[in-house]
């Protein structure tokens, strides 16, 4: 299938002489507003020159989140679960455990501004991860995020594996993808993903793969350094610091 955002240039890097990207993992699952408003505060800091960009990787309890382009419509079971207004872009989407949520708090003034190219890379992203379980996802030229064909359930059958919902702010990037490590997919049926009905929703384990969250997380990571850079975390940061101070202090001695 043809479709423009395959021919994006979607190499992301940041400028020469730009810190690694922090890469942080929650190790409990992170309330939504709490997570809106740690996003918030660092993509002011990341705007302002006081802090590095940063992916952060959740889980989050079960819930709907509006994009501004929601419909009410597709709110099926409003009573479900909390459901939240938030300012990424898209409509309706779910997140809970089993699922992988990275929020992207990146400076496209030190990589490019291009919004476009930009969701075109969040998607490379996505596809470089599910290759590494030869996993083949795909873009689509009329819907945003990373599906997947399901020729068991018939011709021209697919299903969506990962949603990107995304807000720049004085061209910082935050709120990110999705990715079905292994949700309960029954909880999708509260509302009309992305505003899509003709297709349904996957994940890793549903196509037969016995992924673990720890498995995606390194997928995760090293096809994120393919597109856009180097990441470091804090452990690595911390380490890579007391070398140089002991280094340093043998110098000396």
């Amino acid at each position: 299938m043809v479709n423009a955002r395959d021919a994006l240039d979607t190499r992301f890097a940041a400028r020469p002489g730009s810190p690694p990207v922090e890469w942080v993992v929650a190790d409990v699952p992170v309330p939504y507003p709490a997570a809106v408003a740690e996003m918030e505060a660092r993509a002011a800091l990341i705007a302002d020159g006081r802090a590095a960009e940063r992916i952060w990787l959740v889980e989050h309890p079960p819930l709907y989140t509006a994009g501004t382009s929601a419909d009410a419509a597709d709110l099926i079971e409003p009573d479900r679960f909390p459901v939240y207004a938030t300012g990424r872009g898209g409509q309706y989407t779910y997140h809970g455990p089993g699922q992988r949520v990275a929020y992207v708090m990146l400076d496209l003034k030190r990589r490019r501004e291009d919004v476009r190219a930009f969701v075109a890379a969040l998607e490379a992203w996505i596809i470089g991860t599910l290759d590494a379980f030869t996993v083949r996802g795909e873009r689509r030229e009329d819907r945003v995020g990373v599906w997947v064909r399901r020729p068991d359930r018939g011709d021209g059958a697919e299903d969506k594996i990962a949603a990107i919902g995304i807000r720049v702010r004085r061209w910082v990037t935050f709120h990110g993808i999705s990715l079905n490590v292994e949700p309960d997919l029954s909880h999708f049926s509260g509302i009309v993903p992305c505003g899509v009905t003709d297709h349904g929703v996957t994940s890793l384990v549903d196509l037969g793969l016995p992924v673990t969250m720890a498995d995606a997380d390194v997928a995760l990571r090293v096809a994120f350094e393919r597109v856009f850079g180097e990441t470091v975390t804090v452990d690595e940061r911390a380490a890579a610091e007391a070398a140089v101070a002991q280094a340093a202090g043998g110098a000396v001695g």
